[in-house]
């Protein structure tokens, strides 16, 4: 293993980037993950117990994936082969996994590393059970997605699952440091900091980014900063699991009564290149399911604040959104109809086909007559309180409330109205 990664040994070398460069070598030098590489963390502890099983590393760019699975192969004794499922096929597994199972035989086992694993479709990733199962090969896997969703269940049972948290400020701070070890970044405290927000994270992309700095012979303030570096778009894939969890951030924000939460994650959006229409649709459900008829008028308004979206068109039309966004927001909540909606839909489904009680029922032929359908209907208009009491439901199914609304908003009014004709229908009864 000594000369496999011989370059990553050496002194610096300016024909090596320097993220590269400066790729920790020890666990004891990856920064950010204490969770999984500190004194009590999952990694630290796996490889002090001297045997290492798969492990797939979830995690966002720039997190230290690819490094932490160098540093395993230079732990161990096991021969080092790596992949990217971006460039290779089934053809290159069966190479892989030919030469894994000649190696076996001869007592040596193969650590294969994998980048980028989730780009491997189901069947593909259903070639590496065999081999895992009977220890031709441990498995590193790396994927910026939730293995979840994009990994077959099978080959999840088979191996460690270990998430890597996006770099937080400290410890991008400790990469600018080793950075200027190399040479000083010419940069205000201001444009440093700004310099760690641009990278969101991503400690590879910070480091890209310091190495141009480097070059600058003149101190940068912010402005100085964009012009030479342009700020990175957000990590935002409308198919991805972040198109997932922003619209569930903006919709309990907005369930939660926050309206400065829920601009933000729809500036978010927005900003990620999300089709406003998308969002458009989500608030009208957020309207009916959340708003409810403790506000009548929102569904009203994010439906004419949709209308002027498409009206207007991008950038205008986004304001009427954000506008509606903020009347949902701060209007009185109720999932009330909702609720109700749903157990009248369970309710429906258990019953069968109950006929409705023959008195509501239009008698439109002699027969239906003969039959008693219509008799005793009252007309509730001709009541002294325009309310007969009647039984509505089928006969052989008894009353129940599936609408219950809470003293919110306008609801507050609806439930002095039941509570009246709950009142009359006793008194009729």
């Amino acid at each position: 293993m000594a000369d496999l990664f011989a370059d990553d040994t050496q002194n610096a070398d300016a024909s090596r980037p320097l993220a590269d460069r400066l790729r920790p070598r020890s666990i004891d030098e990856v920064a950010g993950q204490d969770h999984i590489v500190g004194e009590n963390g999952t990694l630290r502890k796996t490889l002090a117990g001297g045997h290492l099983p798969s492990i797939i590393f979830w995690g966002p760019p720039g997190c230290g994936k690819t490094t932490l699975a160098r540093i395993l192969a230079d732990h161990t004794d096991l021969h080092f082969e790596q992949l990217s499922a971006i460039f290779s096929g089934v053809g290159d597994l069966r190479k892989v996994f030919d030469s894994a199972k000649i190696r076996k035989k001869n007592g040596q086992g193969t650590l294969l590393f994998v980048d980028e694993i989730h780009r491997f479709n189901k069947s593909q990733q259903d070639a590496f059970l065999p081999v895992m199962e009977d220890g031709t090969i441990t498995l590193i896997g790396a994927t910026t997605e939730n293995p979840s969703f994009e990994l077959n269940a099978a080959l999840l049972s088979r191996a460690q699952v270990l998430v890597l948290k996006r770099l937080d400020e400290d410890a991008l701070e400790d990469l600018l440091i080793k950075a200027e070890a190399e040479k000083p970044l010419p940069l205000t405290p201001e444009a440093r900091s700004l310099l760690k927000t641009m990278a969101d994270g991503d400690g590879r992309y910070l480091l890209s980014m310091a190495e141009q700095l480097q070059a600058q012979s003149e101190e940068l303030d912010e402005d100085a900063l964009l012009n030479v570096i342009q700020r990175r778009a957000p990590l935002y894939d409308k198919g991805d699991e972040a198109h997932y969890n922003l619209i569930s951030a903006l919709h309990k924000s907005v369930r939660g009564s926050d309206p400065d939460a829920a601009l933000y994650w729809f500036a978010r959006m927005i900003s990620g290149g999300e089709d406003p229409e998308y969002i458009a649709r989500r608030m009208t459900r957020m309207a009916i399911e959340d708003v409810g008829l403790a506000d009548p008028q929102a569904l009203g308004v994010c439906n004419a604040a949709w209308e002027t979206y498409l009206k207007l068109g991008s950038p205008e039309g986004e304001l009427g959104l954000a506008q509606a966004l903020i009347y949902l927001a701060t209007a009185p909540k109720s999932n009330a109809a909702y609720k109700a909606y749903k157990l009248s839909m369970d309710a429906a489904k258990k019953s069968g086909s109950l006929m409705p009680p023959k008195h509501i029922l239009n008698a439109v032929t002699n027969l239906m007559k003969d039959q008693s359908y219509g008799d005793g209907y009252i007309y509730d208009h001709d009541t002294a309180e325009g309310f007969s009491g009647q039984n509505y439901f089928p006969d052989d199914l008894p009353r129940a409330q599936y609408y219950k609304p809470p003293q919110r908003g306008f609801e507050r009014d609806i439930n002095k109205r039941l509570e009246y004709w709950n009142k009359l229908r006793r008194e009729k009864s």
